[in-house]
């Protein structure tokens, strides 16, 4: 029998250098633009979050440094004067969903550098004291203290508001000393008697109430008129304060 046409030899080079070839056709694998605008605005979003805490913890700190401020006042009132003029102390950091609000509402973009430009209450402090002139004597000692900026004052207790608000507003910088640097950070203090604070929560759960659950009631005309009585009751126990402290 004749010999078989031999076949030419397996060449493996030939195979793999067309496989490679058909390889190289193909774009190498990367991140498209589908999936990096996400990462990238995840990576942005984290950025921000952690540059917010890292603001928000400022301002924290200056909540609890004016916090201790009023501790020391009304320890030391009470050694000299035999009297705790403050009732109690409550504080607050606003939240930032809140505060971008505010920002809308001022018309301001919704940035950080805005928040702490144009918010001057993200943090917060509230002294509840027994009687009139101890808010005011105490806004007089946060005056005398040289170390702090009193920014503004806004009385709505001589001047109450529309609704019958009365409280003693006081916007201060205080100074708060980090690792390597001091900065002076706005706190809002509210300074308010107790008969205040208990109207001042009356009036926020109505505002939040539907107006059906206080029908047949005239909610604005009562808060209104309780507000006035308050302020009557406010300045004869004020006179009958200031006597026994002429007592003593």
């Amino acid at each position: 029998m004749p010999d078989a046409p031999q076949q030419p030899p397996f060449d493996h080079r030939l195979v793999v250098g067309e496989a490679q070839e058909e390889t190289d056709e193909r774009p190498p694998f990367s991140v498209t633009d589908d999936l990096r605008e996400p990462i990238d605005e995840l990576t942005r979003l984290k950025d921000m979050e952690a540059k917010t805490r890292e603001i928000i913890q400022k301002y924290q700190a200056a909540m609890r440094e004016m916090e201790v401020r009023f501790e020391i006042l009304d320890q030391d009132l009470n050694l000299k004067k035999h009297r705790n003029p403050i009732h109690h102390v409550e504080s607050r950091i606003k939240k930032p969903a809140s505060i971008f609000e505010k920002l809308g509402r001022y018309g301001k973009e919704p940035t950080l550098e805005n928040m702490e430009r144009y918010i001057m209450d993200i943090a917060g402090v509230r002294v509840i004291c027994s009687y009139i002139h101890d808010v005011y004597n105490l806004l007089e000692l946060l005056r005398k203290q040289d170390d702090l900026t009193i920014v503004t004052v806004k009385d709505y207790i001589a001047n109450p508001k529309p609704n019958g608000y009365r409280s003693l507003h006081v916007i201060v910088r205080i100074p708060v000393y980090f690792l390597d640097n001091k900065e002076l950070i706005p706190v809002e203090v509210q300074l308010r008697t107790i008969a205040m604070d208990f109207w001042a929560s009356l009036e926020h759960d109505l505002k939040y109430k539907a107006v059906s659950e206080v029908e047949g009631i005239d909610s604005r005309d009562e808060l209104k008129d309780c507000s006035r009585i308050i302020e009557d009751v406010e300045a004869r126990m004020q006179i009958l304060a200031r006597a026994l402290e002429m007592d003593d």
